[in-house]
């Protein structure tokens, strides 16, 4: 468990008696399981969600506190979830995470130097921040994959299509349903119920908001480019199809002729003379060429292939 004054830049909280100022309380799943007792905070850390029940990005507003979870779509290299419980009050932030990454944004953060009288509010707000950063640059490596994936597609590469258009599908609808929760968790806490947050803090949520609309509109506009992207690849199969079938109907018509003649020359009637012409056999092979060779002339000239 780790502690932190939220007033002196994410200072380490050395003294029990320095719990009356903004502290931020880091812990595990398992820490909060146990009961953690921590002098002035019993009552409040019980009420804390735990990472392991994280399913969802929500806020809920209590008689005493804020508190809800976040579970993003990120994974670790371990591919481990990143997800956290939280829970806020006016001079308090604690987070359950499991992984270490809030502990790891909070080194980033302390980097940032906070400003002396930042609170809870600003506090929460930079985490928050520091979480969505890097989310354009990814949804721009979506975008990139889904350019890669329609050159393959105009290319004729279309073996692979259908697994990596249902990867990338399912990840984009995971990002357009965090920045949902994410939106709605943030529009719950700019209610400011408790009124632990300042007008200013306020403010900053409200920029958030905006960012993460932004964020939800952009994953949006992929996900409409992945239909797109399917409506080309099965464009492209209708076209595969077309040019089948139109080889196959030009093998046909060639062969029909051919056909007649056979059928004509298998009734094998006594009075046809050509069942006993000295060159009849030549002759009929020669006919068949000449009129497999007048109807592809004909289909040239009439531009079918």
């Amino acid at each position: 468990m780790y502690r932190y004054k939220i007033n002196s830049a994410l200072a380490p909280l050395e003294k029990e008696s320095e719990l009356g100022e903004s502290v931020l309380v880091l812990l595990t799943s398992d820490e909060l399981e146990r009961g953690i007792l921590v002098p002035g905070l019993e009552q409040i850390l019980c009420h804390t969600p735990s990472a392991k029940d994280a399913h969802v990005c929500k806020a809920e507003y209590r008689n005493r506190c804020i508190c809800g979870t976040i579970v993003t779509p990120r994974k670790t290299r371990k591919h481990d979830i990143i997800a956290f419980g939280f829970l806020l009050t006016s001079r308090l932030v604690v987070i359950c995470d499991d992984i270490g990454a809030a502990n790891s944004a909070v080194h980033q953060l302390r980097k940032k130097n906070l400003p002396i009288d930042s609170g809870v509010g600003s506090f929460f707000y930079e985490f928050l921040e520091l979480l969505i950063d890097k989310d354009l640059h990814h949804l721009q490596e979506l975008e990139s994959s889904l350019d890669e994936l329609e050159e393959q597609v105009l290319n004729g590469e279309i073996i692979e299509f259908n697994s990596k258009m249902n990867e990338l599908r399912k990840e984009i609808t995971s990002w357009i349903r965090y920045y949902t929760q994410l939106n709605d968790m943030v529009c719950e806490i700019q209610e400011n119920e408790n009124g632990y947050f300042s007008d200013s803090e306020i403010g900053m949520f409200h920029m958030l908001e905006k960012r993460i609309r932004l964020l939800n509109s952009e994953a949006q506009m992929l996900r409409e480019y992945s239909i797109q992207m399917r409506e080309l690849f099965q464009a492209e199969i209708d076209i595969r199809q077309n040019r089948i079938m139109k080889t196959l109907t030009i093998v046909t018509t060639i062969f029909l002729p051919l056909s007649l003649i056979v059928g004509w020359y298998g009734m094998n009637f006594f009075n046809m003379p050509e069942l006993s012409w000295k060159y009849g056999y030549m002759t009929i092979i020669i006919a068949s060429i000449l009129i497999v060779f007048i109807c592809l002339w004909i289909m040239k000239k009439k531009k079918f292939w």
